[in-house]
């Protein structure tokens, strides 16, 4: 399909779009599954997947969800040094169990509901997002109270391997200990004021009380850790320990978005030398926490609110058990796997899932909105329950969505070389310091600052030029930048290219129409793009296409 467009005639090229494309979409499986779970006897039960869910969401789902997630998690990972090497330690290889699990209406969604349930804006110091950042999390960080105008969304800046933990670790430390002068000032002044905590930091939530099924964290660290949206980077196995062990100090919540974990392929030229793809790479920073039990901030929270005295009448849980009250010890953990089936089965299922420590499990399933309504996606979540029960969404993972992932960025690899690298100088990232394995939807482009003959357009210049002179719509760095703390990591000279939404020749053209619109820039010079995109902010507007 062809559009007119300013006198010219050109089909328009999507590589800013993060949605999978329509033609690896699993039509004819999920009418098979629709089917079967309308045909279930239990259709017509108080289990029916037509009424409300238990607040944890469908047990079947959650059952099988525990097995194939153990399946994949479960196996040999590698090591930095990219060995394989055998897990030692039982989270790293531990088997996922169904009350770790909750189902959600997507990695959005609950993350929406993670901050509702664990974070309090008067308590909670900030929000620690690694930046380049999946750009439209920031938004559902600031309907949680954490907006620009707080102050308290952090970006952190990336590094080869996933994350720069020093800039991290002294920014809690500086954070934690501004938090206590604070609060010691607030302490003598609150005979003065009773609103004085309604600002800054508090020595206690103030909007919110958790108890006796949640708690709230200082901190919140947001990260995608594998297959990175947009770097495409992997988090190395000592920066996951390494993070672990920073959120456990300063009491910190790590919520990770591991949507695109599964789809994986090897780089490798040899075939021999190919990972089992079957098997997740590196463990989950969930399975890291888990492996280290509860932490002294689980052991003072279990300790304190069992000497206040509040919380020890025994309760009925969202699926009519006993629940532990809040005199028992508690076990809430410190990092979180986010998954969805979005990138997997499509994202109009709006239905994914959280592995966690049980007790979290149980206090995200108390979320209001969840108690009222059931969790989420119920009917869905029926339907992917009979895609995994069945073998079908694994079948379309490794001979549909793996294969045609791989040639997909073996094509826009190639296409970047011998259009932007060689003429330009553009570098590419690799995703992993020892190669052999990507995954996901992106890559990451970084443009030159300069070339010998003169300075060279910024993303933002080159990302405009190639809508208004070629039809093509691609994603340039100030777009992934924190609100509120876009000058902690600037992005001016960056692009990311999705290759899951364009069909294949379309993506070879993409690139090479962004040759083409460089190379005119480069002709004419900089007075042709000076100017474009300063000071209008980051542009993130009604276009933005995750």
């Amino acid at each position: 399909m062809s559009t007119t467009t300013m006198g010219s005639e050109k089909t328009p090229i999507n590589l800013h779009r993060g949605w999978p494309s329509t033609s690896l979409l699993p039509v004819e499986p999920l009418k098979k599954a629709a089917q079967a779970a309308l045909s279930r006897e239990a259709i017509r039960t108080p289990s029916s997947a037509l009424l409300y869910a238990p607040d944890p969401g469908l047990q079947e789902l959650r059952e099988v969800l525990a097995g194939w997630l153990g399946q994949f998690y479960g196996a040999p990972h590698s090591g930095d040094d990219g060995s394989t090497t055998k897990t030692t330690t039982k989270a790293t290889a531990a088997a996922a169990v169904a009350d770790q699990i909750t189902i959600t209406g997507g990695a959005s969604q609950s993350l929406a509901n993670v901050l509702a349930s664990f974070t309090d804006p008067s308590y909670t110091r900030a929000v620690w997002m690694v930046a380049p950042a999946y750009f439209l999390a920031c938004p559902i960080m600031a309907d949680a109270g954490f907006g620009a105008p707080t102050g308290k969304m952090r970006a952190v800046p990336e590094d080869d391997e996933g994350i720069d933990l020093d800039f991290l670790s002294a920014g809690l430390k500086r954070m934690d200990q501004s938090s206590h002068e604070d609060d010691c000032d607030r302490h003598q002044q609150a005979e003065n004021s009773s609103n004085s905590e309604r600002t800054g930091h508090g020595q206690q939530p103030l909007y919110k009380d958790p108890y006796p099924y949640r708690k709230i964290y200082r901190h919140v660290i947001y990260c995608v850790p594998t297959f990175a949206n947009p770097s495409g980077k992997t988090m190395s196995l000592r920066r996951r320990r390494r993070l672990v062990e920073l959120a456990r100090e300063h009491d910190a919540l790590v919520v990770c978005d591991d949507v695109y974990d599964m789809l994986q392929w090897s780089t490798a030229i040899d075939s021999s030398e190919e990972a089992d793809l079957n098997r997740a790479i590196l463990p989950r920073l969930v399975d890291i926490d888990l492996s280290l039990g509860p932490s002294e901030h689980d052991r003072a929270l279990s300790v304190s609110t069992s000497s206040s005295g509040g919380g020890t009448a025994t309760t009925i849980n969202a699926t009519g058990g006993t629940s532990p009250t809040a005199a028992q010890s508690k076990h809430f953990g410190h990092a979180i796997s986010n998954g969805s089936f979005s990138k997997l089965a499509g994202p109009g299922l709006r239905t994914g899932w959280t592995q966690s420590t049980a007790d979290f499990a149980l206090g995200l399933s108390q979320t209001g909105a969840t108690r009222s309504g059931g969790a989420p996606s119920q009917f869905t979540a029926s339907i992917v329950c009979e895609l995994l029960r069945s073998g079908e969404l694994q079948r379309e993972i490794e001979s549909v969505l793996r294969p045609a992932f791989r040639r997909r960025h073996g094509l826009i690899m190639r296409a970047v070389e011998d259009h932007l690298t060689e003429p330009f100088g553009v570098a590419v990232g690799s995703g992993r310091l020892d190669g052999g394995v990507f995954g996901g939807y992106f890559i990451w482009l970084t443009l030159p600052v300069g070339t010998d003959k003169g300075p060279f357009p910024g993303a933002r210049a080159i990302a405009e030029r190639c809508k208004r002179d070629e039809e093509l719509i691609v994603g340039y760095g100030g777009m992934f930048e924190v609100q509120g703390d876009e000058d902690a990591v600037k992005l001016d000279h960056a692009i990311r290219l999705c290759f899951a939404w364009e069909e294949e020749g379309n993506l070879v053209q993409g690139v090479e129409r962004m040759g083409r619109a460089i190379k005119r820039m480069l002709e004419e010079g900089p007075s042709s793009w000076q100017g474009v995109g300063e000071g209008e902010g980051n542009g993130r507007g009604a276009d933005e296409q995750k």
